[in-house]
Parts: structure tokens; C-alpha cells; sequence
């Protein structure tokens, strides 16, 4: 970076489920001397090793790894509580001497650390909260939406009908603050961000590639014990908040004698592919990810080499 800036600089790797995010951080940290930070919203979460893709201990390749596997199951986690534990992460990575670098496909952590988003002290309300879902379960989500639409049209414009989550967090806010979710979400960017970041997303020009990878992690996550982990977790809490990882509750309908296990498989391939594609949808949004089409090298090197000379030539602006 250019000596007059003094601000710390951050290096992160993004993109969809199954593209090699993970592999890439880990290689990446051992050139320039870096620390993963996870930007994982299931893998934080203890015991769910299987259906979240946490790295082993032989891929960390003794890379250390952060805000990973440190939360109970069933408790909930927010953007702003991510925000946090990553900020003080960054402080912590960066006084040793070594390079902080988030890994990970969720977007709302990444775009809320890098570009410093303030989160309202508004608070919740949780009976209001649950007052939403059960309207939604009885009239259905775009009965709910239409409601969001009528307290802030501009924010239920920009989530979907089916994104609950974010339908009744939005609904909750103007509820608690007496103020549009929309005001409040423009005036969090007002902040100059206290890193400078590059962000490089890796994706295929052939979404097929991509499916195609995706539904083979599925078949090595059965294989490695996928069933069992989800079967443990069922009957131990009947899935709860951190169960809603894909991978989970597709086999909920197995395990109760209603469906057989090929047709679950086939639901979170299914499932994952969405998932993946929801993701390359919000990333595109953001026209400072620096994108790297992984169809287009014939070997790993050859993407190393490319990420090398992105984050040089970022590093001369």
C-alpha cells in the first residue's frame, strides 16, 4: 500500500459453498505469514463438524484458525456479535506481526467487518419476534413480507419473501427503535472503515463446475459421517437454532421413517446448490471483490500464482 496510508491492512477470501475458499486461506497464510479468521455463520458453532465443512486438523496445515468451533449449539449469534470477536481478532493477529485473513461465504459478516458497519443498540424483543414467525407459519412469508412492506418499503424490497430471518429482524428493529430498518442500515456505512481490505472471490464461469463439486462434497460428507453426527444432534436437542445448517434438517424426515435416505441426500445437494447460488448473488454485489474464475487454470499453482500477483498489484495502488 502506499506509505502515506497507515491504516492495517487485511486480506480476505470469499465466494460460495465448495469453491476452495479454505484451502486457498490456509495457502495464502502460509506465504505471507497469516492467521485464518472464519467468516462461517454454522462454523462457529461446537460439534457440528461434518455438515459445516470445518477444515481438519491436517487441511489447517498449522495454520491457526479463529472464531471456529467456540459456541454452543442452540444459542444465537449475530452480525454485530461477529463484528466484535473478528475486530479484536484483527487487533490481536496484527500485533504479532502476522496477517489477518477472513475466510468464509458469509457475506453479511464480511461486508459488515470490512466496511465497519455500526450496529443499532435498538434491542430486541423477542416475544415480538416470535409473534412474527408464528404469523408467518400460519398466513405464510409473503404475508409477512407484504406486512414489512406497509412499515418500510424500501427495506422489504431489498430482502426476499423467503429470507425470514431478515424479514422479521427488519420488522423487529422498527418495532423496538420506532425508526425504518432502511434509515437505520444506511446510516451504519457513515464510518470509515478502519482496515484497507483486498477481497478475492473465487467462482466458476461454468456454474455446472461449481454444482458439480457441490454435490460430490455431499456424497464425501456421507462418508464421513454426515448421518451420524445429524442423528446424534436430533436426538440429543431435536435440532435447534444451529441445526439449521443445510445438511441437518433434510435428514430430520429419514430419521423419523418418512423418507428414505437416498431422497434426503438428493434434498441437501439440492439445498446446497441454492445456497451456493444465494451466495454468488450477494457477492456480486460488491464491486471490490476481485474475482478469480477457477475453470479457467489447470492447477493449483497457477491460482496461487494469480491471488500473488492481485494482491501485489493492490499492494503498488
Amino acid at each position: 500500500m502506499n506509505e502515506k496510508n497507515k491504516k492495517p491492512f487485511v486480506l480476505a477470501v470469499v465466494g460460495p459453498t465448495a469453491s476452495g475458499k479454505t484451502w486457498l486461506g490456509v495457502e495464502l497464510a502460509k506465504i505471507y505469514g497469516g492467521e485464518v479468521i472464519s467468516a462461517d455463520s454454522m462454523q462457529i458453532y461446537k460439534g457440528m463438524d461434518i455438515a459445516s465443512a470445518k477444515p481438519t486438523e491436517a487441511e489447517k496445515q498449522g495454520i491457526p484458525h479463529h472464531l471456529m468451533d467456540f459456541l454452543d449449539r442452540g444459542e444465537s449469534f449475530s452480525a454485530a456479535d461477529y463484528v466484535k470477536l473478528a475486530n479484536e481478532k484483527i487487533v490481536d493477529i496484527l500485533s504479532r506481526g502476522k496477517l489477518p485473513i477472513i475466510v468464509g461465504g458469509t457475506g453479511l459478516y464480511v461486508d459488515s467487518l470490512l466496511e465497519n458497519v455500526q450496529f443499532s443498540e435498538g434491542g430486541s424483543d423477542e416475544a415480538y419476534r416470535a409473534e412474527l414467525c408464528a404469523f408467518a407459519k400460519e398466513q405464510g412469508n409473503e404475508a409477512l413480507h407484504a406486512r414489512l412492506a406497509e412499515l418500510d418499503p424500501e427495506a422489504a424490497e431489498g430482502i426476499h419473501p423467503n429470507n425470514l430471518v431478515r424479514v422479521v429482524r427488519a420488522m423487529e428493529v422498527c418495532h423496538v427503535t420506532g425508526r425504518k430498518f432502511s434509515e437505520l442500515k444506511k446510516e451504519s456505512r457513515t464510518v470509515e472503515s478502519p482496515y484497507e481490505s483486498l477481497i478475492i472471490g473465487l467462482g466458476y464461469t461454468d456454474r455446472q463446475t461449481l454444482y458439480d463439486r457441490i454435490n460430490l462434497r455431499v456424497d464425501e460428507m456421507v462418508k464421513a459421517g454426515l448421518v451420524e453426527e445429524a442423528r446424534a444432534l436430533w436426538q440429543e436437542s431435536g435440532m435447534k437454532t444451529a441445526a439449521n445448517a443445510i445438511g441437518y434438517k433434510e435428514l430430520i424426515p429419514y430419521f423419523e421413517g418418512e423418507t428414505d435416505l437416498a431422497d434426503c441426500i438428493a434434498t441437501i445437494k439440492q439445498e446446497t446448490r441454492r445456497y451456493a447460488k444465494r451466495q454468488l448473488t450477494w457477492f456480486r454485489r460488491n464491486d471490490r471483490i476481485e474475482w478469480i474464475m477457477l475453470d479457467g487454470f489447470d492447477k493449483k499453482n497457477e491460482i496461487l500464482e494469480k491471488c500473488k500477483k492481485t494482491i501485489a498489484k493492490y499492494k503498488e495502488m
